[in-house]
């Protein structure tokens, strides 16, 4: 029986697409191709017109009731509408089905999937496996989360797909099925959309639902709460951790570990060395993200030469500890992407004790925080805060460090390059969400950089 996503089941049906950003866009168009009507909402009264009016796309601004699915045969949701909001009850009630946009698309698309999901680290690890796989010769689509909406891969002339996935993408899925899934870890995040970090890593694992022995699962071997899935996956699985794997299933004969300088994988009797002296992917994070990638990878067929080749060539991502400026023995790093207390961990991580002057604060997304303190204690010089969170977080780490609180990012940023000294790294990794003072992280991590543009000179020791 044809599901609701099916291409070829789409002609004469009546689509609402919740949201006009990028993805409500994208998906106006698609429906719209394949002869379906479309209606498309945004609460927002001056949301971006997805494109001309025409007489199968009727535009909603200013309104996302439940009163807008009238005659409508499907709803597809933006991720970031809450699956509490009413108009999604109502079409619970009502019978209506409810996709996200990676189910769309993945009926849509006839080549292999590759879908990353995790906490931390999914930019990354899919813009390498989508460089790795190109090193191999193959034509490929890289996106989902990451940027461009999976939808735009449908109907496109590729040889595999490598998608971000987050748990919000997943939250309405039934037959999305990525012929390879990719777990990196779950840490505290999205606490307040879900009612616990069980509900969290539930909706995760939701990734692996659909696959079965044919198919690919790379879990890190380092993280319980990923290993705990173990026993509910079909597929052939594949780990990753810091030490070797141990026999049996956690390993399945298919396994990488770090080994030094170097990334060891294993298959089945077969030991390979992938080097990490060229790369500029620096710490224990990206080592992980190195071997799930080297493991995706590697499950599709490509050759280990090619995957060297792209990880030594790689350059990482904007945002994501991304080096902007260095003036008068001051480093001073972008994270902003860093949107999470894990994330935070993962970068003060790389640092040497008591070098870090360190930005944090927007809006804070749940969970416990208290967690950092003991590691901003070690590393951190200088704390600044900014923010909707800045009480709670001056709150969560009382007493970890010296700390210093302004409103509004522009200070705290001014306030940090006013601090620091020779030997120092000024660093936005800010714990939260942007969007009390930003659009995006993306946005955030822009002024950062702007502001220390405009401040620093490197003729002059102000550090």
């Amino acid at each position: 029986m044809a599901g609701p996503c099916d291409p070829a089941n789409l002609a004469g049906r009546h689509v609402l697409v919740i949201g006009l950003g990028r993805t409500g866009s994208s998906l106006t168009r698609y429906f719209t191709a394949r002869g379906a009507r479309v209606r498309v909402c945004d609460r927002r009264a001056d949301a971006p017109l997805p494109g001309p009016a025409n007489d199968v796309v009727e535009v909603v601004r200013g309104a996302d009731g439940p009163e807008l699915l009238a005659g409508v045969d499907l709803v597809v949701p933006s991720p970031g509408v809450s699956a509490d909001a009413a108009i999604l009850v109502a079409a619970g009630r009502a019978g209506i089905p409810v996709r996200s946009e990676i189910e769309v698309a993945a009926a849509a698309i006839d080549v292999p999937l590759i879908a990353i999901t995790g906490t931390n680290g999914k930019s990354t690890t899919t813009s390498l496996v989508g460089d790795m796989l190109e090193a191999a010769g193959n034509k490929v689509f890289t996106g989902g989360n990451l940027g461009t909406p999976l939808i735009d891969a449908a109907g496109g002339s590729h040889d595999v797909v490598v998608a971000e996935i987050s748990s919000f993408q997943l939250e309405w899925v039934e037959s999305f099925h990525p012929q390879i899934g990719v777990l990196l870890n779950v840490t505290d995040d999205h606490l307040d959309r879900y009612r616990d970090r069980a509900h969290y890593l539930a909706t995760k694992a939701r990734l692996f639902a659909r696959q079965n022995d044919g198919d690919a699962a790379v879990l890190n071997r380092d993280d319980p709460e990923v290993m705990s899935l173990l026993a509910t996956l079909r597929a052939g699985v594949r780990t990753f951790g810091s030490a070797p794997a141990p026999d049996g299933r956690t390993g399945q004969g298919v396994a990488a570990h770090v080994a030094g300088d170097t990334i060891v994988v294993r298959e089945h009797e077969v030991e390979r060395v992938v080097s990490l002296a060229r790369t500029t992917l620096r710490g224990q994070h990206n080592r992980e993200n190195v071997m799930a990638a080297l493991l995706a990878t590697r499950a599709f067929g490509a050759p280990l030469e090619a995957l060297q080749a792209a990880l030594d060539g790689f350059r990482g991502l904007r945002h994501r500890l991304e080096t902007v400026r260095e003036a008068a023995g001051v480093a001073y790093v972008d994270d902003s992407k860093g949107t999470n207390v894990g994330a935070l961990l993962k970068s003060l991580e790389g640092y040497r004790d008591g070098s870090v002057v360190l930005i944090a604060g927007g809006i804070a997304k749940g969970g416990d925080y208290t967690v950092a303190r003991e590691l901003l204690a070690r590393k951190v010089c200088q704390l600044v805060l900014y923010g909707e969170a800045r009480g709670f977080l001056a709150e969560s780490w009382q007493g970890a460090t010296e700390t210093t609180i302004r409103e509004r990012f522009a200070d705290a940023v001014t306030a940090a390059i006013a601090s620091a000294r020779s030997g120092n790294v000024v660093l936005l990794s800010p714990a939260c969400a942007s969007m009390d003072q930003f659009r995006d992280y993306a946005a955030r991590g822009d002024a950062f950089a702007a502001i220390v543009e405009a401040t620093c000179d490197d003729a002059v020791a102000r550090c």
